[in-house]
């Protein structure tokens, strides 16, 4: 079925190694999305057998006949082959599983050769560890048998293995074509990797199961704990959201303005949202994330090649020859009603035109080549917003390219506050930096004396607005006489103010801080 976003398309690659066959559903009212294809392309380059069915066919608007023709001209199948079904009536759902049986071959069983399992997936349980959960391609796993990964080649007892069915279901073996769970006491989170592949001790495979590719993280940013001493129930809590989300990559980092914390690799922007709102919800952890960033690649003056993908990396403008930045190829399949608004949000994003192919029931596929870093954000809420939903969006990256890039610096009386740098086109900066400057302005509490709030690329400040000072009336104490004795008490609140300006630290509010992270295009 067609996921939501693009950002879990490595999700149904992780599902398709482990199967022989797949049910290609279609909406019969919506028809085939960028996505259907995306993912049936992973299928067939897995060599699955593939059944292709119309689903909503209860719903007036669907329509078979049209939509059929669509997966035709999409699969080469005959018209004939393709099923349809309601999941609301139930209506042609037991000719669909005779045909599963029918169609889709059983697995091999290869029980011969030595053991091959590749791990799909993983949780953690607090009392017994990590459980794996594997799908046998060759070999046999016996209960209490010694088996070893071999990324890391660590050692364990397989102390449980079973079926997973509603529960789980203990067995005394897993052969060739079982897909199942190996718990073995796995207390160290690192060692259970998804994708990685399991072997006996005894009798090891050579090489690993190939073709399976690991997710390569496309957003990075920085989480850091609002209490300091939160810091190691962050690590505990993304060790453990790692086991099940192999997409999720994190390293340590400190930061300035906000301590102690991790650089973390997401897929997009939605993906990072989720593992925020998991860290919330299920360990109860308040996190400040910064500015997300795309990898660049950072050509040197003196040679060689840097990759950045965090603001406080980046090299001095005049240690730096040329930035290439991430360029993707997206694919929109859209009614042709929206062509427009779709053609100019592309064109804003610094997109270049590739063709654009008209399909059955008034639709249209338009290609652009674009930079990953216009798409990651809120590329694909503006796409729905503009389309009333009925785009679709898939992408996949091709190559790095020059690009104008700068690194945009906030400072607040001349210091530089790391986590809000960020990496931006040059032609969009001092828009960028009166966005933020006017925001801080906001949000940042009047002090004894005047706060500049800066938008600077390099030494050169490009946007500003100052945070007034309260002002103290010394004077009050004064009566009646000699104008003097006023200008002496104000010459010395002068004097000290100026003295404060130099010694006093502004301190960012974390509401200061959300809301300039948080901000859109709106704003």
């Amino acid at each position: 079925d067609t996921p939501g976003h693009v950002d879990f398309a490595y999700e149904v690659s992780r599902a398709l190694k482990a199967c022989e066959g797949a049910i290609l559903v279609v909406d019969a009212t919506q028809g085939i999305e960028a996505q259907t294809i995306s993912n049936l392309y992973q299928a067939i380059d897995q060599d699955l057998e593939i059944v292709p069915v119309l689903n909503k066919i209860d719903l007036p608007s669907s329509d078979p006949e049209g939509v059929g023709q669509q997966i035709v001209d999409l699969i080469g199948c005959d018209k004939e082959d393709i099923l349809t079904v309601s999941g609301k009536t139930g209506e042609g759902v037991p000719a669909l599983l005779e045909a599963i049986v029918e169609r889709i071959p059983g697995p091999k069983q290869e029980t011969e050769k030595p053991l091959k399992a590749l791990i799909f997936d993983s949780i953690f349980n607090t009392y017994r560890g990590s459980v794996a959960y594997v799908r046998v391609f060759e070999g046999v796993l016996k209960k209490g048998e010694a088996f070893k990964f071999m990324a890391n080649k660590q050692e364990y007892n397989a102390e449980e293995i079973g079926f997973l069915k509603m529960s789980y279901q203990p067995t005394k073996e897993l052969r060739a074509g079982d897909v199942g769970y190996v718990i073995g006491s796995v207390k160290s989170l690192q060692d259970v990797r998804v994708g990685d592949t399991i072997t006996t001790v005894k009798n090891p495979a050579e090489h690993p199961i190939s073709g399976y590719q690991e997710a390569k993280p496309m957003v990075f940013s920085g989480i850091f704990p609002t209490q300091s001493e939160d810091f190691e129930d962050l690590r505990a809590a993304l060790e453990k959201l790692q086991l099940n989300d192999a997409s999720l990559t994190y390293e340590p980092e400190t930061s300035k303005a906000l301590g102690f914390g991790f650089r973390a690799g997401f897929l997009g922007l939605l993906h990072m949202e989720i593992v925020q709102e998991r860290l919330d919800r299920e360990f109860d952890i308040d996190i400040i994330t910064t500015v997300p960033n795309v990898q660049y690649e950072v050509h040197l003056e003196e040679g060689g090649v840097i990759e950045v993908d965090n603001p406080s990396q980046m090299p001095e403008v005049g240690d730096i020859d040329k930035i290439y930045e991430p360029y993707i190829k997206a694919s929109i399949i859209t009614p042709a009603d929206y062509i427009g608004p779709i053609m100019k949000l592309c064109q804003e994003r610094r997109g270049v035109y590739i063709n654009q192919m008209f399909m059955q029931n008034n639709r249209v596929e338009i290609t652009y080549e674009l930079p990953m870093a216009e798409v990651v954000f809120d590329f694909y809420d503006k796409l729905k917003s503009g389309t009333r939903g009925y785009a679709s969006l898939d992408y996949e990256f091709i190559e790095f390219r020059p690009g104008h890039l700068v690194r945009l610096d906030i400072l607040l009386n001349g210091d530089q506050v790391d986590a809000l740098s960020s990496i931006t086109h040059r032609d969009k900066a001092y828009y960028q930096g009166r966005k933020v400057c006017a925001k801080l302005k906001e949000l940042i509490p009047r002090q004894q004396f005047e706060v500049a709030v800066q938008a600077a690329i390099g030494s050169r400040v490009i946007a500003r607005d100052s945070v007034r000072a309260l002002r103290k009336d010394v004077t009050a104490k004064c009566y009646g006489g000699d104008i003097s004795r006023k200008r002496k008490l104000l010459e010395k609140q002068k004097e000290g103010k100026k003295r404060m300006k130099q010694v006093g630290s502004v301190e960012i509010p974390q509401e200061a801080f959300l809301a300039v992270l948080s901000m859109d295009d709106e704003d």
